[in-house]
């Protein structure tokens, strides 16, 4: 194969995963304009326009869609070689892309990474914060990282946080001037913040515990955020009453900034799973991030 032609379908596949010439510039170490000219040069000899641009976005054309669709196969079997042939080196190094929703990449991954560096400083870590659920084969990522039970089938997956705990907080500075609530019903009285799903667009409904007894209900929003850290913050700004991971707020609540509300009723999320593809081979650094993650 041409190799100048196989080097711009790579640089095709990059753009497209990475939505503009600037981000994909920056993952492969070239320059933007380097990227232009990649482009111009594959679509001249392919005789057809794969990329519709304007100044504010990006997007394949049909020509390219199918085009891509085609081609991660054949970059897969790639990347399974390229991981075979990694696997025998005697010090693991390259890339290991993550994608995971915020309180696990805060919570669960990040403090891991500083061990993980240490033990193999040839290992670059991209983790990519996505509380929506994504396809990591077309997004190109080694592994993703969600709650058990929201894992995608025919995926390999591994433990690596335990059961996560639920807390409903507000600052004193809101409960000041209401009863704090005790039980869901009192929560008609409260402005509650809440949170929307990037993917669905739907708004999380509340669940609550108590013994053996779970149930969910939505509740009263008067503040709708996509991120849980805007969500705490929002909290501790005394716009009302929350339910966050209680990683997410520990830190609030022995500061003092933000209390717990409904105790006895919070419930309990499934731990975190690390999934990804069972049919691809993987790398040798790939494998040292997942034992370096696993519980």
């Amino acid at each position: 194969m041409d190799r100048d032609l196989w080097s711009g379908l790579a640089v095709f596949a990059a753009i497209v995963e990475a939505g503009s010439f600037a981000r994909a510039a920056t993952r492969l170490g070239l320059s933007a304009s380097a990227l232009s000219h990649a482009m111009r040069t594959l679509e001249a000899k392919l005789g057809t326009r794969l990329l519709d641009r304007t100044t504010r976005s990006l997007a394949p054309t049909q020509a390219g869609a199918d085009l891509l669709l085609s081609l991660r196969p054949a970059m897969a079997a790639v990347d399974d070689a390229l991981g075979a042939l990694d696997s025998t080196r005697a010090r693991p190094t390259g890339r290991v892309r993550v994608n995971a929703h915020r309180p696990a990449a805060m919570h669960v991954v990040l403090p891991r990474l500083p061990g993980f560096a240490a033990a193999y400083p040839d290992v670059a870590v991209e983790l990519v914060v996505d509380d929506g659920l994504v396809d990591i084969v077309a997004g190109r990522f080694d592994c993703g990282v969600r709650h058990e039970g929201e894992v995608q089938r025919d995926m390999i997956s591994v433990r690596i946080s335990d059961a996560v705990p639920l807390a409903f907080v507000a600052a004193p500075a809101y409960l000041a001037a209401r009863a704090p609530p005790e039980a869901p019903d009192d929560l008609g009285r409260h402005c509650c913040l809440c949170y929307r799903y990037t993917s669905s667009g739907t708004i999380h409904v509340w669940e609550f515990a108590k013994d053996e007894h779970r149930f969910a209900r939505t509740v009263p929003g008067s503040f709708v955020t996509n991120d849980v850290d805007l969500m705490r913050d929002a909290a501790v700004s005394a716009l009302g009453v929350a339910c966050l991971p209680r990683p997410c707020v520990d830190r609030q609540i022995e500061s003092g900034a933000l209390v717990e509300v409904l105790c006895g009723w919070a419930p309990v999320l499934p731990p975190n799973q690390l999934y990804y593809p069972s049919r691809r081979q993987p790398t040798a650094a790939f494998r040292a991030f997942v034992e370096a993650l696993r519980i």
